[in-house]
């Protein structure tokens, strides 16, 4: 009753350790003991940006694949639209909040639904997309955001045989990108020759999250067929992988340096909750935390940075905060960032891109779909000096590769190239995206062409592999047009120099 009274109860926040105990005399006691231990991050707070600093008018997908359909960069904001026709997303600049134009051009060179999208982190003018199309495309948009519609992709990647679901950099290596695809395969691609180099194929259903470790060396998944893994990547082989009957997982995150995993998911009870695991021994989590008995679903955001975690809730209006320890209790409650309006999904702005100046550690942007609304969501340590806070900033992943593909290819491992927030966060990157020149479609690996005689197991794949037959076939027909106007006229050419040569003589 007093747990009620206070409010603790039915709000989906931890409670605290308030405990009745009986004393020899006979009469229970209220004793109170103190669950947060010291943190400077104890009071971090939620910041909404003001209307003028939002985007509005945004007509966002209604698409209900578990995404976040949005990504941010210090450059530029990708979101994911609804569109008629193909898929599409468009590009905002950062700095040009407000009002969305209704012609605003988009970035609409997919046959399918587009399904995520992700920046590279060394190069802040490309971005890669998946679609429904079975395909993956690189992007390069121009500095200022686009002038008219961009149909034409960079690269175009075919190599699967089902609709792409994921897409993910690799986090130290300036031209690996990993695709996971409903045909339950993942393929790394190698953006320095646009081929496909690996692919990793021990998961029997879908793949519903990747996540790397600091150095890119190992590569978590949570699947469809309840299995958590640890993959070592350019090898293909699992080295760990667990199935736990009181947590079926739906998104694991690496923790840093940390050797740990977290999961989102579900309990024995269908409730949501959070287990933390350690990546040579996923026999059983170390420490399960309930959160609260709603159904949307759990993504984590980590900062290795501030070792914060944040759990947001698709269609919750909250975004709740934990700090991540190495000793008991591991997973420490902060506090909770709350909102009326429900979230669609959220991207995530890296460090260099956040104001250091108003000490803000983390920085969303969430979706509301029912106002096509975009809102800037500052997660902000409270400081009363005005000078650089170098505790709650220290070294973090600079816009630098430590690895060319080739190099990562070859076996080598570094950890990322850091850099300082106080003074370089604004240095211009001098680096290059340079596209190959293909000459051919075709995708071999491991001794098998990924793109031929690839049976339809839809029928919508069967559809959409007619209507991309019939285009090429249209096309073929416009050439042979062509090529025989051609011809005829080269004919006549002939004729007349023939009638014309007597004549002379």
């Amino acid at each position: 009753r007093i747990l009620r009274g206070w409010g603790y109860l039915n709000r989906g926040v931890p409670r605290p350790s308030l405990c009745a105990e009986l004393n020899r005399g006979g009469v229970w006691q209220m004793s109170w003991r103190p669950t947060y231990r010291s943190s400077k991050f104890r009071n971090v707070y939620g910041k909404v940006a003001n209307r003028e600093h939002c985007f509005d008018g945004i007509p966002i997908t209604k698409n209900v694949h578990d995404n976040h359909f949005c990504a941010v960069n210090s450059k530029f904001l990708a979101v994911v639209t609804e569109s008629a026709g193909g898929g599409s997303f468009i590009v905002i600049p950062v700095s040009q909040s407000g009002r969305l134009d209704s012609h605003h051009p988009k970035v609409c060179g997919h046959q399918g639904n587009v399904l995520d999208i992700k920046w590279n982190p060394f190069f802040e003018n490309i971005v890669a997309s998946c679609s429904e199309d079975t395909s993956v495309r690189i992007w390069e948009i121009p500095d200022g955001g686009l002038r008219r519609n961009m149909m034409e992709a960079v690269l175009e990647l075919y190599g699967h045989s089902r609709r792409v679901g994921l897409v993910e950099w690799h986090p130290t290596s300036s031209g690996i990108l990993f695709s996971a695809g409903y045909d339950y395969k993942i393929l790394i691609w190698n953006l320095e020759i646009g081929e496909p180099v690996k692919m990793i194929d021990c998961h029997t259903d879908v793949i519903l999250s990747m996540s790397f470790n600091t150095d890119g060396s190992l590569l978590a998944t949570s699947c469809k067929d309840k299995m958590l893994r640890v993959i070592e990547p350019r090898s293909g082989r699992v080295l760990q992988q667990a199935s736990y009957k009181n947590h079926r997982v739906n998104r694991v995150v690496f923790l840093g340096n940390m050797k740990r995993l977290l999961t989102t998911g579900v309990s024995r009870w269908n409730t949501r909750q959070i287990a933390l695991w350690d990546q040579e021994d996923l026999s059983m989590p170390i420490v399960e935390e309930d959160i609260d008995g709603l159904s949307g679903l759990l993504f984590p955001f980590y900062d290795a940075d501030t070792q914060m975690l944040y759990l947001a809730g698709k269609g919750d209006g909250n975004i709740r905060y934990f700090e991540i320890t190495t000793e008991k209790p591991y997973i420490q409650y902060l506090m909770e960032f709350r909102s009326p309006a429900p979230q669609k999904g959220l991207g995530v702005m890296p460090k260099h891109g956040l104001d250091v100046a108003a000490c803000e550690v983390f920085r969303f942007y969430k979706l509301v779909t029912l106002k096509g609304l975009i809102e800037p969501i500052s997660m902000i340590v409270p400081r009363r000096s005005d000078t650089y806070q170098e505790d709650i900033y220290p070294m973090t992943s600079g816009t630098e590769p430590a690895l060319s593909a080739s190099e990562w290819l070859s076996g080598i491992n570094r950890d990322p190239v850091l850099m300082s927030l106080k003074e370089g966060y604004h240095r211009p990157n001098q680096l290059v995206f340079k596209a190959p020149v293909k000459e051919k479609k075709s995708a071999v690996v491991n001794g098998i062409d990924l793109l031929e005689n690839v049976p339809p197991r839809t029928e919508n794949e069967l559809l959409r592999m007619f209507f991309r037959q019939q285009d090429e076939l249209r096309r073929l027909k416009e050439e042979l047009t062509t090529k025989d106007v051609r011809i005829r006229q080269l004919e006549l050419e002939l004729n007349n120099l023939k009638n014309v040569s007597p004549n002379n003589v």
